[in-house]
């Protein structure tokens, strides 16, 4: 591949802290075959690589492409009839979903993350109904969607083996239903019900054959603390040791989940998961709403990280994660978009506008989310959730060439005082219209509003068509089970938090 520039009226290469990142005005950043080779002034630039084709121009603004740390579906819950109920109730509400088309649902969220800047995401898959095959090929399918649009993935299955729908077994579950709900409550758990040892062969299988992919990539993901058995966990520790891969994990969403901990373990569930050896760099804890503050201690003192999915948090009622308080203990914390931001889509710069304004606790103490802390959040301590590591994340000779280039006029007309920040006109004023073009490993796969390897149109189109038609007989009786099957779900927690704190923390230390 030839050597390109990517020039632009400032190159954001890094963030060095919350208040500080490296900056070069009038640069440019020169790739060979998807690697950064060379950062520095234009004019330097261009006279040192003569034969290099230049992107981008002295009004645009490059940045490290954005990860997406925490991603599930294309098509969102709302989208396919499931109201934004509190996450236990939530999870009942989609048990009537109609099944989609995974391919051209992984496309419809791929659109939207790239024209956001995205070029990374953390694509955790949740459970199919299906034999190992129909599981196997549905990942594929996912798989085969981000590489022919040309993003970077990090992809897991995220494993289950108890406690499908509520927080107790299964077979509990079903015995205390209606009798004529029975059977199908059980052929559904039968359904989704892949064996610990099927799924981490599924791994071993993908594994073996992305590992050497340079835009794909396979780790792990123990669902949740209520999903997994001890067994699992420790199952999962060992497969993250012997093929040195992350783990991303769903911890203490909401109260309900804290409480669940409590009354399987006895201890908090990060204390539980310290026990059992899975603390560590190499575990990222998704949403982590609900840890006291003995848990974020543990969680610094282990180096493990956190995704904030701060929209997620909000939609699902789950409360608001202290993302000040890991700051202060120097946590490293990733964004996530979840299954989709607070305008049910997946941008990125909303996103992160979401989480700079979310935490602005009263007072003048400097504890507030700073703009270079954020970006950083969506970039370079993103990348380390996955399993591309310090090879994303940053602008630096030696890291893979994944950029997003935002219009400077966008940010600035018509008036921009000079005194504000690059980083702080792009995190308070980018829209996606002013996403001129990403590129992933050197090469440019958006463009002024057009996708270089597929047909936006054509494949929204085909996925319009494939669902416009009346329910099937098969999901009308699911529709109907569904609505059943909630105030049953609604029942089982009734009372579940008696006498338990319901208060998430919103700032003060002392509501924990």
């Amino acid at each position: 591949m030839a050597t390109t520039l990517i020039r632009g009226r400032q190159i954001v290469c890094k963030v060095e802290d919350r208040h500080t990142a490296i900056v070069v005005d009038d640069g440019a950043v020169a790739q060979t075959d998807g690697v950064i080779v060379a950062i520095g002034g234009y004019a330097e630039m261009a006279a040192n690589y003569p034969e290099a084709q230049t992107q981008g121009s002295p009004d645009h603004v490059v940045l490290p492409g954005f990860v997406n740390s925490h991603h599930h579906v294309g098509l969102t819950p709302l989208q396919l009839g499931s109201p934004d109920y509190a996450l236990e109730l939530w999870f009942a509400g989609r048990l009537s979903a109609r099944r989609v088309d995974l391919y051209l649902d992984t496309m419809y969220s791929a659109f939207e993350m790239i024209e956001s800047g995205i070029t990374t995401v953390q694509h955790l898959h949740g459970w199919l109904p299906g034999d190992l095959d129909v599981v196997h090929s549905a990942a594929a399918d996912v798989l085969r969607a981000y590489d022919d649009i040309g993003m970077r993935v990090s992809y897991s299955y995220a494993l289950r083996d108890q406690n499908r729908l509520v927080y107790e077994a299964d077979e509990d579950f079903v015995r205390r239903m209606p009798a004529d709900l029975q059977p199908r409550m059980q052929t559904y758990f039968d359904e989704v019900s892949l064996t610990l040892d099927q799924q981490l062969e599924m791994f071993r299988d993908l594994h073996k054959s992305h590992h050497q992919a340079s835009r794909s990539k396979i780790q792990l993901a123990p669902a949740n603390l209520h999903w997994c058995s001890d067994k699992a966990l420790e199952s999962l520790q060992q497969h993250a040791q012997d093929h040195d891969v992350p783990m991303h994990m769903h911890l203490l969403e909401t109260a309900y989940q804290k409480e669940y901990a409590r009354r399987r373990t006895g201890k908090t569930a990060v204390a539980h998961l310290a026990e059992v050896g899975l603390l560590g760099p190499h575990l990222t804890l998704g949403h982590g709403v609900w840890l006291t503050e003995q848990d974020i201690d543990l969680v610094a003192e282990t180096g493990t990280r956190i995704c904030h999915n701060c929209s997620s948090n909000l939609r699902l009622r789950s409360g608001v994660a202290a993302l000040n308080e890991y700051a202060k203990r120097n946590v490293r914390v990733g964004i996530g978009l979840d299954e989709a931001g607070i305008n049910d889509d997946r941008d990125m710069l909303q996103e992160m506008r979401m989480v700079l304004r979310m935490h602005r606790v009263p007072g003048m103490d400097d504890i507030v989310p700073t703009c270079p802390q954020v970006l950083r959040m969506a970039t370079e301590h993103g990348a380390q959730t996955t399993p591309y590591g310090d090879q994303i994340g940053a602008l630096e000779v030696g890291r893979a060439a994944d950029m997003v280039l935002i219009d400077w006029r966008q940010l600035a007309y018509p008036y921009l005082d000079q005194d504000i920040e690059v980083i702080d006109a792009v995190l308070q004023r980018a829209k996606t219209q002013g996403v001129d073009a990403v590129i992933v490993e050197g090469e440019l796969i958006y463009n002024e509003g057009r996708f270089t390897r597929v047909n936006k149109q054509d494949l929204l189109d085909q996925l319009a068509q494939s669902l416009d038609r009346p329910d099937t007989a098969e999901e009308a009786k699911r529709r109907e089970f569904g609505r059943r099957v909630f105030p049953l779900v609604k029942a089982f927690y009734d009372g579940y938090l008696e006498g338990e704190q319901r208060t998430p923390y919103y700032g003060s230390s002392s509501r924990f």
